[in-house]
């Protein structure tokens, strides 16, 4: 919902200042559409109805994965595809896993949605309505900026979404923002962000060399300077960094590398998420076997390290395969 068209609408009719407030309040506890909003006058709806969309964004399919994974795709009012993602878990966890832009300028060679032309930065609203949709499917509490886009490129946006999220039931606490380490962004949320939302860093290297490789955006900011970032922010937060590592056989998953990898890596600053490579096309994941061999090197470096459970593989809403293909 675009609230600033919202109050928008509701000045120029001269109504309430709290109407705005009730719309919302409908809005974010799962509200299918105006109809259900019983303590709004009936003809403020129907107005409503006419003049301000109750999502930014048009559902074009959704698809459903055997573990319980739901992922969206959406298109903008001026047609740029988007993708959203529910996660499921047994232990009754309810993660969206939101975009911040429609493709991705930053062509990480690994990722499906760097191989999809760059649309542009999404807003506020449109980034809130993909959890609002799944809000209206089942309560959610958690969220990761880690969808479609580089959310360090589009701050603002990501910033005044993420700080509507505790409305739709997710606390700034479960909220997590990722970043390839893009630094202007990321020095602007360590300096500027007081709530205590969540930083995750998309390594995937653990040498400058392989990481341009891998990453281009390696060439501008190196490793040196966004580790020291990521420590000011656990200096500033005392809350670890979050490190993301996509495991390529042969090509990043060696025994050599994950000591390499907790040279690098203060293990008081960061966490470790090794997570299997879900196909796109340009690698090959690795085996159980070296992902297994990589944690047990981590762990003997006490680097605290976990293997991320894939989910939604067989719809392509896995990590790193949103690519706002249609199926139809």
């Amino acid at each position: 919902m675009d609230r600033a068209l919202l109050q928008q609408r509701l000045a120029e009719r001269a109504e309430a200042g709290y109407r705005a407030g009730q719309v919302w309040e409908w809005a974010a506890r799962g509200a299918a559409g105006y109809r259900e909003m019983t303590n709004i006058p009936t003809s403020l709806r129907a107005q409503l109805e006419q003049e301000v969309p109750f999502s930014t964004l048009d559902l074009v399919q959704e698809a459903k994965a055997r573990d319980g994974t739901v992922k969206a795709l959406f298109r903008t009012g001026d047609g740029h595809p988007v993708e959203a993602v529910l996660m499921r878990y047994r232990d009754g966890r309810r993660s969206v896993c939101v975009s911040s832009q429609s493709g991705c300028p930053l062509t990480c060679a690994f990722c499906a949605t760097g191989q999809m032309r760059f649309g542009r930065n999404l807003t506020a609203s449109e980034i809130v309505d993909q959890a609002l949709h799944f809000r209206r499917i089942e309560p959610v509490d958690h969220a990761v900026f880690m969808g479609m886009g580089e959310p360090m490129l589009n701050l603002d946006s990501v910033l005044e979404a993420a700080r509507a999220l505790p409305d739709v039931g997710i606390t700034w606490r479960r909220t997590t923002i990722s970043t390839v380490g893009w630094l202007p962004g990321l020095r602007r949320f360590v300096d500027e962000v007081e709530e205590p939302i969540r930083l995750a860093f998309s390594l995937h290297a653990p040498t400058d060399e392989l990481r341009s490789q891998l990453m281009p955006v390696n060439e501008r900011y190196p490793l040196a300077d966004v580790i020291a970032e990521c420590a000011r922010y656990f200096a500033r937060r005392r809350r670890k960094v979050f490190v993301e590592y996509v495991m390529l056989r042969g090509v990043n998953d060696r025994v050599e590398q994950a000591r390499a990898l907790a040279e690098l890596l203060d293990p008081k600053v960061f966490k470790v998420n090794l997570i299997p490579y879900n196909p796109t096309g340009m690698y090959d994941g690795s085996t159980s076997k070296a992902i297994a061999a990589f944690k047990a090197a981590l762990d003997r470096a006490r680097l605290p390290a976990t293997v991320r459970l894939t989910r939604g593989r067989d719809i392509q809403a896995a990590c790193g395969q949103l690519a706002a293909v249609s199926a139809g």
